[in-house]
């Protein structure tokens, strides 16, 4: 009896000595490429045929004569439309990389929707810098940078020819009248600049931000497992799977 305690005793101790070991030990999460390319390629197509969508029915407007100046007018279909079009876009690609990949587990599902995103990123500036952002929806239009629109040269109204040497007076009367109103017009162009700038780089942020947060649910979704945060613990109980 006392070899068999000393001997339960010695077993206990190295079952907590593995247990310790094996606490100290990192367990990484393999990252599945080819899942997380075929979701971001199927985020940006969703994207694209959304914003196409938009722009066939009037939700989206291209062209510097459309920037957003003041929020408030902006009509709410096309809020609704550009929040949506960010959101389930990326939905879809984080739902097709966890399911390409084949996760069970909600965790590595979500880390493989947040990196879609983080894949999908780089390839909006890309695009936004080739003025093709526009087509995506109006919110990536501001990851180009400093919009076009701000010089004077994209101005969406014409500056009124120059007068010949011959011109009357009813002609000369009329281009004064033309070129005043072109300066107004260039003033408040130049005054909402700033404003139109600011209003393109928070629908920006919008956008991408919605695209992360649907970006990680439809991993979450791909696994399969119940959306709520206190699943992970009775997992063990009320999963058999496979832990991946």
């Amino acid at each position: 009896m006392i070899t068999a305690r000393t001997d339960m005793t010695g077993m206990e101790t190295r079952a907590a000595d593995a247990q310790e070991a094996q606490y100290e030990q990192w367990h990484h999460w393999p990252v599945n490429w080819t899942a997380v390319w075929v979701g971001t390629l199927t985020g940006l197509a969703v994207a694209l045929i959304l914003g196409l969508i938009g722009i066939a029915v009037g939700a989206h407007l291209l062209g510097p004569e459309n920037r957003v100046v003041d929020l408030h007018k902006m009509s709410i279909g096309a809020l609704i439309f550009s929040i949506c079009a960010a959101f389930f876009a990326f939905v879809a690609g984080g739902w097709v990389a966890g399911k390409i990949a084949g996760i069970l587990r909600s965790e590595p599902a979500m880390v493989h929707g947040a990196i879609v995103w983080l894949v999908a990123v780089p390839l909006l500036l890309v695009l936004a810098s080739m003025t093709g952002g526009g087509f995506f929806g109006g919110w990536y239009a501001g990851l180009a940078g400093t919009p076009a629109w701000g010089s004077s040269a994209a101005l969406p109204f014409e500056r009124p020819d120059a007068l010949s040497a011959s011109a009357t007076e009813a002609e000369r009367a009329q281009h004064n009248t033309a070129m005043a109103d072109y300066s107004q017009k260039v003033r408040t162009w130049r005054e909402d600049t700033p404003k139109a700038a600011r209003n393109s780089a928070l629908g920006a942020v919008t956008a991408l931000l919605l695209g992360l947060v649907g970006s990680v649910l439809g991993g979450w979704m791909a696994s399969g497992e119940p959306m709520n945060f206190t699943h992970h613990r009775t997992r063990h109980h009320a999963s058999n799977r496979v832990p991946i």
